[in-house]
Parts: C-alpha cells; structure tokens; sequence
C-alpha cells in the first residue's frame, strides 16, 4: 500500500460503480453523489457490480491518481447501503486491498492473562 499523508480520510463510495468509469468520471461521482472535493486530497474507493473490482482515486497534490485492483477469487466486501459514503481507516483500507474483511477482523492469537 502507499503511505498516506496523516490526516488523510479515506472514503467507499456506497453502492455499485461503472467500472469503465475513469478518472474524470470517477472524480464528478465524488463531487455529484458524495458532495465532496475530489481535488481533497482524500482517498476515494468504488466498488463494481461483481464485486471482484475496485478502483481508488487519489489527488497527490501535483496529480490525480487512478489504481485498480481486481482479485482472482472472491470479492471485496462492500456495505449494504446504495448510496453515501463509509469512512475508513488506514488500516481497513489495507485490509480491504487484501480481501479481508474490514469490518470485523480477527486476532489471530488470544491474548495470556498475567498470572
């Protein structure tokens, strides 16, 4: 995953996406559906109907980044909701680019109690 500045949000766009969207398409579905500034600095995921494909959209500052990511087998887990936005943390982000679920992940160890 690339670092994000601190203070970065990162934002999944609720409900499905055209994933032949680009860049400039991507950007006015930021500021139509979202009603936020695509230009932010924010961090911005789309999710498409299959669910096997996301996109993120990244203003860096000097540019506008467009990543995509599709996984083999499974999908990305999404929320339910057709429209609005989630918020993310960091942390989530990478786990949803791995193809974890975010919303409730696991420890893999259980914690001793002191004796």
């Amino acid at each position: 995953m690339i670092g994000l500045p601190a203070g970065t949000r990162i934002w999944l766009a609720a409900g499905i996406t055209d994933m032949r969207a680009g860049m400039n398409g991507l950007a006015a579905r930021v500021e139509n559906a979202l009603t936020e500034n695509p230009y932010s600095g924010h961090v911005f995921v789309f999710r498409g109907r299959r669910g096997d494909m996301i996109k993120v959209l990244w203003w860096t500052g000097d540019g506008l980044c467009l990543l995509a990511k599709r996984l083999e087998k499974g999908r990305f887990v999404w929320p339910q909701a057709n429209s609005g936005s989630v918020a993310l943390s960091q942390a989530q982000l990478s786990m949803l680019l791995e193809g974890i679920d975010w919303r409730r992940p696991e420890r893999t160890w259980v914690p001793t109690s002191a004796l």
